[in-house]
Order: C-alpha cells, then structure tokens, then sequence
C-alpha cells in the first residue's frame, strides 16, 4: 500500500510535536534531574530549617512565662502545705495517728471502722542532714469496705501529702461471727514528710560549747 504523502500543514503539525517531544526529552535528560530535582530539593530542605527556626524563635521567646511557671510549680511543691505542719518527727509520728483516727471517726456513718493498733515505725533510711524527714506509722483496723475506701480516699487525696505504704487486707471469720458479713482487717503504715527546720540547726550550732578553767585560775 503506497502511503499518501503528508499535506504541508500536517508536516507542520507532525514537525511541531517532534520538537515539543524532543523539548520535553531534552528536558528531563539535561534539566530537571541535572539541575531543578536537586534545587527542588534544597528548597524543601530549606522550608523545613525555616519552620525549625520559627518553632525554636517561638520557644526562646516563651522562654521568661516558662521560667516563671517552673518558679511557680517549685513554690507549689514546697507549699507548707504539703508536709506535715509538725517539726518534730515524734510529734508528726502522734498527730498522724491521731489524723487516722479522726478519719476512721468521719467515715463511721458508712459503716463499721476502728483502730485496732497505731504505732510509730522508725525510718532506717534517714538521716539528721535530710532535708525532708520521712515519719512512719504503722495502722491496723476492724474495717467495713464501703468506710474503708473513704478513708484511705481522704488520706492519699488531702493535704499534707500522705502515702499508704504495705497495704494488706483480709476477712476473719471468728470475730464478729453473729454478723452476715465480717469485718476487715486491715494493715498498712502510712508515711508522711516533715519538712526540716533550719532554725532548729541555726540553734544548736549556736549553742555554747563546754568551758574548760585554765590551772591556777582560783582565786585566793
């Protein structure tokens, strides 16, 4: 089959697509890999350091609210507040006890909750230069559950900060057998800290040494 030469637009036409075609190969061959992939990607490298810059320019200029709400957290963390208003480790010892039984007595109307046994226990792991001292009770109760809950609620959930330690608990048929139900008996110690008195050391560093008599110094 003879093939019908091309009209002079056709030629034209056809001329134009081969050098658009040839543009576009010579393009992407000697252009766009060679030169604008990698611009491309320097400029996206450089759009991510422009967003990092902006992100540490804002973080610096926050800088001064920051330092002032970690001074405020520091001030709430040493509230007064938060320990045990005693300074005297035997006295927070006794007001604490004295703090679960009020507890056990404010919870009473939903059940049955008494101290069986309080006592202090000593803290081995302290020492007098510590600027928090660590006071240690140890509780055991005759405790309905509803009554329970309350109480160790009200003492890890108030102020001074108290800290339930060795919790144990189980149910003893033989005491108050009449009942349906018997009571608890719950063990644990409770911890609290009593924040040191700088005045207390002030005053014992301050106290006056012995005095020794240089030989010869009676008077005649």
């Amino acid at each position: 089959m003879k093939m019908r030469p091309m009209k002079p637009a056709e030629s034209r036409i056809a001329a134009i697509g081969l050098l658009l075609l040839m543009l576009v190969l010579a393009y992407f061959l000697l252009l766009h890999w060679w030169f604008v992939a990698p611009l491309r990607d320097v400029d996206s490298q450089m759009s991510d350091l422009r967003d990092t810059q902006s992100r540490y320019a804002a973080a610096i200029a926050e800088k001064p609210q920051l330092l002032k709400r970690i001074e405020e957290l520091g001030h709430a963390q040493t509230d007064s507040s938060t320990f045990l208003p005693e300074t005297d480790p035997n006295a927070a010892s006794a007001a604490l006890m004295q703090r679960v039984v009020d507890a056990a007595a404010a919870h009473s109307q939903e059940g049955s909750c008494e101290v069986s046994q309080k006592m202090p226990v000593n803290n081995p792991g302290g020492t007098p230069n510590d600027p928090y001292q660590k006071v240690v009770v140890s509780i055991s109760l005759h405790c309905d559950m509803q009554p329970l809950v309350g109480l160790l609620y009200t003492l890890e959930k108030g102020k001074p900060y108290l800290f339930v330690q060795d919790f144990s608990v189980y149910r003893n048929p033989l005491v108050n057998a009449q009942k349906n139900v018997a009571p608890l008996e719950v063990q644990f110690t409770l911890a609290g800290y009593v924040r040191a008195s700088s005045a207390q050391g002030a005053s014992s560093a301050n106290l006056p040494g012995p005095t020794t008599q240089a030989p010869g110094g009676d008077d005649e």
